[in-house]
């Protein structure tokens, strides 16, 4: 998978509008755009959205320390990039915005679960104690989930801006 010099410039930016989108929302607990931004850059992108989603990664490593709680977000976010890439490309519009945002949801409500395994071995969790981790964040995830659902009707007009940028360029 080569990148163009174009590519990896704006790859480099997409990584970066998502880490400073995720700065400015952070007053707001579990509400913010990053599952908007994966849906969006894996339709357009597919494969090579993996550029941008580690860049924000490890952009949330140099920013913010590479501490256990970021280990982790070496696969959550993977998983959702993942999801997107087996719906199948070819859904009728109509069905599109709704699938694309229950997969963001999705993705949210299950978050501390994806978060859990990771956090059960660094600190040596037992599996009861995983899953009492998991049962005491419920309610993030909850918040989550729903914040991704409905933030995920910018999605499509995300996506359709993205395909004719690069029809433009």
């Amino acid at each position: 998978m080569r990148l163009t010099i174009k590519e990896i410039a704006v790859f480099g930016m997409l990584g970066g509008v998502m880490y400073v989108s995720k700065m400015i929302m952070e007053l707001l607990p579990n509400i913010h755009l990053l599952g908007v931004f994966i849906v969006a850059f894996t339709v357009v992108y597919r494969q090579k959205a993996l550029y941008i989603i580690y860049t924000y990664v490890f952009l949330n490593g140099i920013f913010s320390g590479f501490a256990a709680w970021w280990i982790p977000y070496l696969y959550v976010w993977t998983v959702l990039w993942a999801a997107v890439m087996l719906l199948p490309k070819n859904m009728p519009k109509k069905v599109q915005p709704i699938v694309y945002m229950a997969a963001c949801a999705a993705h949210g409500f299950l978050f501390g679960t994806l978060y859990a395994p990771a956090q059960a071995i660094l600190f040596g969790l037992s599996f009861q104690g995983m899953v009492a981790w998991i049962i005491a964040g419920l309610p993030w995830d909850f918040m989550h989930g729903i914040s991704n659902f409905f933030c995920g009707i910018l999605i499509m007009p995300l996506v359709y801006a993205l395909r004719n940028a690069e029809k433009n360029v």
